[in-house]
């Protein structure tokens, strides 16, 4: 019997929204015992989280482009509309809003330079990833990845009851991946060219470290920080241990991102790791309330940068435009004046002004 076939998923399927949805009502049930000042003051250090990152970036795509001039608001609303859009769409469908918005705010850059500019990012995710997983999985608490398949995650859960399947998915990608090599080819020179472009400032160490890492740790004792009052919250108790271990979930989560925050996985292995920590029902309600708390925070502030900064006012809207900019790339690699297409109903964005 194939995995897609096999009756455990359509039942561990149900248990996971089971219990999500638990956690939903324990979660309104609980409203008034939340305390909201310190809600207030994680929300605020998740967001001068998040403006960080947003700067990082905007000093990876200087050292890429050194001769154009665009600004950190730009940068800014686009990380902020990705991760907003992060919030609410699976897969992580707001890097593509993210990718299109900032590729569109640096002048005369490519797609391949900024996305690779992204990846540069990673490197201290991965590092300080490590560290926090090595130390939850050392508490007694976290479960080890042989027990995921107990949890009621069904994303989670349905690849460590099948590993084969997993392992199947990586190898189709990969595969995938070769066969794309193998059809551009042809252009694989100059693809590569601008993929080194957004790693540029991999190449002063000393700027790196400056520039990106140390910007990237400042933000993370702000979401270190943030986790810590939302833990207050919902009264589940603020400690080193306890946001570390809330880290180490959402390292977890972010690696099976099916559902917007990783949200079914994010909830049952808050659930699971603080059983012993607090009452059952305030462990549920703080799953629930710290994702939804996040994922309204940050939506707002995502969808507010792209009507303020970008005139833009749907996904919808963001797909025409990203549509419109791919055929004018298109138009220009084969030195053709850029197609008429009918004006839009909103203001003309201001054009970049020197950095600073």
């Amino acid at each position: 019997m194939s995995p897609l076939s096999d009756p455990w998923t359509t039942a561990s399927a149900g248990d996971s929204f089971r219990s999500f949805f638990d956690a939903v009502d324990q979660f309104f049930d609980s409203l008034g015992d939340v305390r909201w000042g310190a809600l207030l003051l994680g929300l605020l250090a998740f967001g001068v989280y998040l403006s960080l990152r947003a700067r990082a970036s905007f000093h990876i795509l200087r050292a890429a482009y050194p001769d154009e001039r665009f600004r950190f608001r730009e940068i800014w609303g686009a990380y902020m509309a990705g991760y907003g859009f992060n919030s609410v769409i699976p897969a992580r469908g707001g890097d593509l809003v993210r990718l299109f918005l900032t590729k569109t705010s640096v002048p005369n850059s490519s797609y391949p330079a900024v996305a690779s500019s992204f990846a540069v990012e990673v490197i201290f995710d991965v590092t300080m990833g490590v560290f926090i997983l090595t130390f939850a999985f050392t508490q007694g608490v976290f479960p080890k990845p042989p027990d995921f398949s107990d949890l009621p995650a069904f994303d989670l859960a349905y690849f460590a009851e099948h590993p084969r399947f997993g392992l199947f998915m990586v190898t189709l990608f990969g595969v995938a991946a070769l066969v794309a090599l193998a059809v551009f080819s042809l252009r694989i020179k100059a693809f590569w060219e601008r993929v080194r472009q957004g790693l540029t400032i991999l190449y002063d160490r000393r700027r790196y470290v400056r520039e990106v890492f140390a910007v990237q740790l400042t933000g993370w004792v702000f979401r270190f920080t943030a986790f810590w009052f939302l833990l207050e919250a919902f009264n589940v108790g603020g400690s080193v241990k306890n946001v570390l271990l809330v880290l180490g979930v959402n390292a977890v989560a972010a690696a099976v991102p099916f559902t917007p925050q990783g949200a079914g996985v994010a909830q049952a292995l808050l659930v699971k790791v603080f059983a012993g920590s607090a009452a059952a029902a305030t462990v549920a309600a703080y799953s629930v309330g710290q994702q939804i708390a996040i994922g309204a925070f940050t939506f707002a502030l995502g969808f507010g940068a792209l009507v303020a900064i970008f005139r833009v006012r749907s996904f919808k809207e963001i797909i025409a435009l990203g549509k419109e900019d791919r055929a004018a790339e298109a138009d220009k690699k084969r030195d053709r004046p850029p197609r008429d297409r009918p004006p839009r109903d909103r203001p003309p964005r201001d054009r970049p002004r020197p950095a600073g």
